[in-house]
């Protein structure tokens, strides 16, 4: 059994306008993430979109002192970006679609993630989002240690660091042992 984690492919990480966003990188992958996105709903695989939320003036979270404050509750900067909040709409009633609030880098830090996979008896997780050195490498870095299968798609991940991206995306290889598609 597989899951489908979309990372934070919020307003605020894509748009031109976001509060920490990774600009045409991430826009660039909004085809692709929709298109994966479709398909893992149609198969009826386990679909998440784990959000980053953060409450505005928070000085106790540590990225409080290293990015400058995004995906803040109740503003639009939360929104699922382009046309993938379209396919979330129209899905979001479906069994198979989760949406989860996350307030560290990984989709599993304090929240029920692990559990919900569990349960489903899911061993492979599919990775998509940003940023790629960032959420997303933390999100398989915990799938990892948790003994998940990572297939991480090269095509639908993005940062806002050039550098940091192809990095990751050799870690998720090299050393988390993904497969990278």
């Amino acid at each position: 059994m597989k899951a489908f984690i979309n990372i934070d492919y919020t307003y605020d990480f894509v748009a031109d306008a976001g509060r920490l966003t990774c600009g045409l990188p991430g826009q660039a992958i909004e085809k692709k993430i929709v298109e994966l996105t479709e398909e893992f709903i149609a198969n009826g695989d386990y679909v998440v979109f784990a959000v980053d939320v953060h409450d505005e003036g928070d000085e106790y979270h540590p990225e409080t002192k290293l990015f400058p404050p995004h995906n803040i509750r109740g503003t639009s900067g939360r929104d699922l970006f382009g046309s993938l909040m379209g396919v979330y709409e129209l899905n979001k009633e479906r069994e198979n679609v989760v949406y989860i609030d996350k307030t560290r880098y990984s989709a599993f830090a304090g929240t029920d993630l692990e559990i919900k996979l569990r349960e489903r008896g899911i061993t492979e997780v599919h990775l998509v989002g940003v940023c790629t050195d960032i959420c997303v490498l933390h999100t398989a870095i915990d799938a990892y240690n948790k003994g998940f299968k990572i297939v991480v798609y090269k095509d639908a991940v993005a940062s806002f660091n050039q550098q940091g991206h192809e990095w990751a995306l050799g870690h998720f290889e090299q050393t988390l042992g993904a497969m990278v598609k």
